[in-house]
């Protein structure tokens, strides 16, 4: 009898622990992400003090009767079903590895997902203390990892701002081509690896346009 008092007193032990755990987990989960609401028409930015941008989720539309709901008639906000799914990608490409980011929540941006509905733009994103090389184009440069591997988070091929290797040819900061995918594939699980902003490698996204290759990744240990 003793005994079997003192297993369900462990087991009920071990059970609060993984609760415990779990709910701290969750807290930990949310306490990171950052919320982003801007109502349509209205401009907004990301920002992170330390790390750079990493987008979670984001959607253009409205999932809802109260968001940005103000002075606004009842029938442009009775679709809860309104969500665009390319916004996610949107918000990725222009701001992911940025320590900020502008932008406007209207239809000419993110095309329109529901036709008189009043909308908003709400993006979660999280800041992650991550490493960042701008390589100019024509040039080359390395990615490396004392300790760990390459683990590439984001990569872009294009401009997205003016300031970055100025040039008199930086004329548009709205050039994005998303070259995560290559570039994982490349060089993740390597301990150095090799750049190379061409277009002739990697594409010409904006002719006419100097452009730079810009990777985000972290070293990650086995």
């Amino acid at each position: 009898m003793y005994q079997s008092t003192m297993l369900v007193q462990k087991l009920s032990g071990v059970t609060v622990l993984l609760l415990l755990c779990q709910h701290a987990s969750f807290l930990s989960a949310s306490d990171i992400a950052k919320q982003s609401v801007t109502c349509e028409g209205d401009s907004a930015s990301l920002s992170c003090e330390s790390g750079y941008i990493n987008v979670l989720g984001a959607n253009y539309g409205r999932t809802d009767g109260k968001t940005c709901s103000d002075g606004k008639p009842p029938g442009k906000l009775s679709n809860f079903k309104c969500s665009s799914k390319t916004t996610l990608k949107k918000m990725t490409v222009r701001c992911n590895g940025r320590q900020s980011c502008s932008f406007s929540a209207v239809d000419s941006v993110f095309s329109d997902p529901c036709k008189g509905t009043y909308k908003y733009l709400q993006v979660s994103y999280e800041c992650l203390p991550i490493k960042k090389r701008i390589t100019c184009e024509g040039s080359k440069s390395n990615i490396t990892c004392e300790k760990g591997v390459i683990s590439v988070h984001y990569a872009n091929y294009g401009r997205r701002n003016l300031a970055t290797c100025p040039h008199e040819l930086a004329t548009n900061p709205d050039c994005y081509f998303d070259q995560t995918a290559r570039l994982s594939s490349r060089c993740n699980g390597k301990k150095s690896c090799l750049l190379e902003a061409s277009s002739l490698m990697l594409s010409d996204p904006c002719k006419g346009v100097y452009k730079y290759l810009e990777v985000t990744y972290s070293c990650k240990i086995a």
